[in-house]
């Protein structure tokens, strides 16, 4: 029989804020509703009173965690927000990440930042491409992973064909915590295997507590095909893996719990499960070493930079990831990459765009630090230990384009707002070393679009994209620094420089870049770059 643990079965020590802390991802293929999922995750929580929907009509309150002009127009998520709340006895940090692959990079780096992930999957669709590949970036982080088959009030497949398909497609255990109690206008509830009781679809209240898949309240909800479900269910319960903790922390099984994100079911259920048994706080690598999430001293690394969040102000926002010990407003943490002190003075939690102080922060919090440019993408702060935190790369873009300004009076500014979103990662920014227009390369066109319209809204700054000469980058480097003064000397007019300084070799086509690598021995081209603690 399947056995869901308690809190202190999964912990036995006293709590400690560390050990409170829930830091988990929710990842989907587009329109699985992982945003609205979101919404209601947060109801439960009371950070909001109302959810808004994705689509919302004029005049109704927008999603909460769409924030941006972009999301609201179009209905998808195309940045992170990050949403800290209390439920029970645990603090949630809960980060909605892009589910459009366009914006995979910042998927990527938000996922080095929590402890679980939720994988939302749509009953009628099953697993999807975008899902599949959000989960292999799980299975390398070894994050555990909850699935959440959503829309069962709607046309489903077979909860056995689904179960099948996940084990099969991505390679793990399945184990039905909940069993829906039938599909699309028949869906009527589900049975908790373990509990033995059945949470109604048409009562929003506590569950009721049945004797075994024989009551008779099965009849009632499903007056058409309760024996055929009865079989279902026994099937289950003898087929299927039980439940087992560290199998599920190490990645190996997901629990599977059913319902309806829209209509609010099946929440209440998943919130209660990662309480249970989701990890608390995970231990970090570092350079050198491992940091663990009950040691004394501070740190945390930069996953994300967010400008104008607040459009009034110019605000940037730099988003960490507290790896151990406790932050205190207006403590002086160490910048390893420059190795000068930083004051934060004004700590943030953020609810989505809305946010208040944090006077202190545990490991697994996420705070936004406010500042000016002084922080990037996979900083380190400690309170003076000389580690970085590891795990934070940039990838090669896959489309290149250059900028059209319609105003060629506004060059400076331009080259400052490229800047801005050159550090915050919307898109890459390469600087030819001949002296041409910049060049910024992102993942998809989406990318293109979110660039255009925020280089308006937020700059006054209407642009347009041409084709670029080039189609692939890739950063070059050498162990002999003088074979790679002498390769960046030889390809001036295909050189450029990231946003670190780092070279960028230019090619025109990927022929081209494998008949230079072949020319070029003692180069290194990669399509990665790890973050660089000596850059500045």
């Amino acid at each position: 029989m399947t056995t869901i643990p308690t809190t202190a079965q999964a912990s036995t020590a006293a709590p400690t804020p560390a050990s409170r802390r829930r830091t988990f991802a929710i990842i989907s293929h587009p329109d699985a509703g992982k945003t609205t999922l979101t919404e209601k995750l947060l109801l439960f929580g009371g950070a909001i009173q109302l959810a808004g929907e994705v689509k919302a009509k004029q005049g109704r309150r927008q999603t909460s965690s769409d924030w941006m002009a972009i999301e609201r127009s179009r209905g998808i998520s195309v940045v992170t927000s990050v949403m800290t709340f209390e439920y029970g006895d645990c603090v949630f940090n809960l980060l909605d990440t892009p589910g459009h692959e366009d914006f995979s990079e910042d998927t990527y780096r938000t996922l080095t930042a929590v402890d679980s992930a939720v994988m939302v999957i749509d009953a009628a669709k099953g697993i999807e491409a975008r899902t599949r590949k959000l989960f292999e970036v799980c299975r390398l982080r070894d994050i555990p992973t909850v699935t959440f088959i959503n829309k069962m009030d709607r046309e489903a497949r077979d909860p056995f064909d689904l179960l099948d398909e996940i084990e099969k497609t991505l390679a793990i255990d399945t184990t039905p915590m909940t069993w829906p109690i039938g599909s699309g206008r028949d869906f009527a509830g589900t049975y908790d295997i373990a509990r033995s009781q059945v949470r109604r679809l048409d009562r929003d209240d506590e569950p009721t507590k049945v004797n075994g898949p024989e009551a008779g309240l099965f009849d009632e909800l499903l007056p058409k095909g309760a024996g055929e479900w009865r079989d279902q269910v026994e099937l289950a319960i003898g087929g299927c893996k039980p439940f087992d903790l560290t199998s599920y922390r190490e990645g190996h099984l997901t629990p599977v719990f059913w319902g309806s994100a829209l209509r609010n079911f099946g929440v209440r259920d998943l919130i209660d499960a990662l309480i249970a048994f989701a990890p608390p706080p995970r231990a970090q690598v570092a350079e050198g070493r491992t940091v663990t999430a009950d040691e004394k001293n501070m740190s945390g690394f930069v996953f994300k930079i967010q400008a104008n969040m607040d459009p009034n102000h110019r605000d940037r926002i730099a988003f960490l990831r507290v790896c151990s010990g406790k932050l205190t407003r207006g403590m002086k943490a160490r910048l390893v990459r420059t190795g000068k002190p930083m004051p934060l003075n004004a700590p943030q939690f953020f609810f989505a765009k809305d946010r208040q102080l944090a006077e202190e922060a545990y490991a697994g919090d996420i705070v936004g630090i406010p500042n000016h440019g002084t922080l990037r993408i996979g900083d380190t702060l400690t309170e003076g230990e000389d580690i970085v935190f590891k795990g934070v790369p940039s990838f090669a873009p896959e489309q290149l384009r250059r900028v059209k300004l319609k105003d060629a009076m506004k060059a400076k500014k331009l080259r400052e707002a490229l800047q801005q979103m050159g550090e915050e990662g919307v898109v890459q920014l390469f600087v030819p070393n001949d002296g041409s227009p910049a060049i910024v390369g992102v993942v998809g066109a989406l990318q293109l679009d979110v660039l255009k319209e925020r280089l308006a809204s937020e700059y006054s700054l209407p642009v347009d994209f041409d084709p670029c000469q080039f189609q692939v980058c890739r950063w070059i480097t050498s162990a002999d620094e003088q074979k790679l003064d002498s390769f960046i000397a030889d390809h001036g007019s295909s050189m450029a420089r990231d946003l670190d300084g780092a070279p960028v070799y230019m090619a025109s086509s990927a022929f081209s870049l494998r008949y230079e690598e072949e020319r070029a021995p003692g180069i290194v081209f990669s399509d990665i770059k790890d973050y660089q603690r000596a850059a500045d």
